[in-house]
């Protein structure tokens, strides 16, 4: 199998999470040849929130705040990671990276950079509706309304233009999937977009 690049996007509760962890054992089944990097930035930010630097402790206090950080922190983890275990024989699953419009160039040239063939985008599309509802469900202290309402407000005024730079680049897929289904139907509608 060749090796694949994914770029997940969608709404707060979609199963953007689910669905790449679902790929990751997916690749490890059916490829023994190719190795899975998987970066979802979330992740690696709550890792790296742990440490004791000065910038973790920052970064920790923008993110208690339900602040939004700056630029350079989301690029450098996901850079930094790329930089470290890429060599160009693995499947590159990415989640969280480059939802701002002006973000999606960097990750446009760091692909091209390390040679990825046909990234295709995932946009699990599910409704505002849908998504507030399953927020509120899972119960989690910053999952209240009003919070809620400004994540999806900020999806819309600022994921939704990233999706379609890569929408408008001949370069990328995007393979629109419906989330609102069972998991099993999602995970078999992005395993038919796979080339």
């Amino acid at each position: 199998m060749s090796p694949q690049t994914l770029i997940f996007f969608g709404r707060s509760g979609c199963g953007k999470g689910t669905q790449a962890e679902l790929l990751v054992k997916y690749f490890h089944r059916q490829d023994k040849e190719n190795r899975v990097v998987y970066i979802e930035t979330g992740k690696k930010f709550r890792d790296f929130m742990q440490e004791a630097s000065y910038t973790a402790r920052l970064t920790k206090k923008i993110m208690d705040a339900g602040g939004l950080l700056p630029e350079f922190l989301p690029i450098w983890i996901w850079t930094d990671h790329m930089i470290k275990n890429l060599s160009g024989h693995e499947h590159l699953i990415l989640d969280g990276l480059s939802r701002r419009p002006h973000e999606a160039p960097i990750l446009d040239s760091a692909l091209r950079f390390y040679e990825r063939k046909k990234p295709l985008v995932i946009h699990i599309d599910v409704s505002r509706e849908w998504s507030k509802e399953r927020l509120l469900a899972r119960g989690r202290t910053d999952d209240n309304k009003r919070d809620i309402d400004e994540r999806l407000a900020w999806y819309d005024t600022n994921v939704m233009p990233t999706i379609g730079y890569f929408r408008s680049n001949p370069f990328y897929k995007v393979a629109d999937i419906n989330g609102e289904q069972s998991i099993e139907k999602v995970h078999e509608d992005i395993l038919r977009r796979l080339k």
